[in-house]
């Protein structure tokens, strides 16, 4: 049998391949929800280290928090986060999701919601789309969401689901839901192991 007809690995044993590769990746680093979901929104088109330095800035001044953020201006806000690039869009999008859960009370009140509820309102703060939603549903709000991002399809294209990997965002999630134990935790390292395995692949390449 030619590699061109064998099966590809299945959703499952990739995962496996990936665990026994890299280990637990204890994602994602923040100390509470509200620093997770500030982090989702600065790390949307920059590098890991750019997220830190902002997210600093704002420990520094006491603004990891929606109370905080609220309050201050959009400039103000863009300032501080200025290291995570697209300040301006980013600092108009962490303002905008702090009045939406200002109306709710707090992050716990807005997690009472259901999940396609919570999704819809995450949705519906400008600047954050599906992959920002759902990390904040599976990292913050603990739900049961696979995460999509340019790594997942680069993988699934590696392991031979091309076609799959020119799916859609929620055909791709729902591929890999489908296959899966629907489990939080399992979903969690999974979407985090392919992040690891896709900066690995890009270094390698770049070297």
């Amino acid at each position: 049998m030619t590699a061109l007809n064998k099966q590809p690995l299945s959703i499952p044993k990739i995962y496996d391949s990936l665990f026994a590769a890299h280990g637990p990746q204890n994602w994602w680093p923040a100390r509470t929800r509200a620093e997770m979901m500030i982090g989702a929104v600065l790390t949307q088109n920059t590098a890991w280290t750019n997220v830190e330095k902002a997210s600093s800035n704002l420990r520094k001044n006491s603004a990891l928090n929606f109370q905080t953020l609220q309050k201050k201006s959009v400039k103000q806000i863009a300032e501080w986060i200025r290291p995570a690039g697209y300040f301006n869009q980013k600092a108009a999008c962490l303002k905008a999701l702090s009045g939406m859960i200002a109306e709710y009370g707090s992050v716990d009140r807005l997690f009472k919601l259901n999940t396609p509820d919570l999704r819809n309102q995450l949705l519906g703060v400008k600047g954050i789309g599906p992959e920002t939603a759902d990390c904040m549903l599976l990292y913050a709000a603990k739900r049961p969401v696979f995460v999509v991002d340019a790594y997942t399809r680069r993988l699934l294209a590696h392991y031979g689901y091309k076609k799959e990997s020119e799916s859609s965002y929620h055909n791709i999630a729902t591929f890999f839901t489908d296959a899966l134990p629907v489990e939080v935790q399992l979903f969690n390292e999974y979407h985090a192991l392919i992040v690891r395995w896709g900066k690995d692949n890009s270094r390698k390449k770049a070297a």
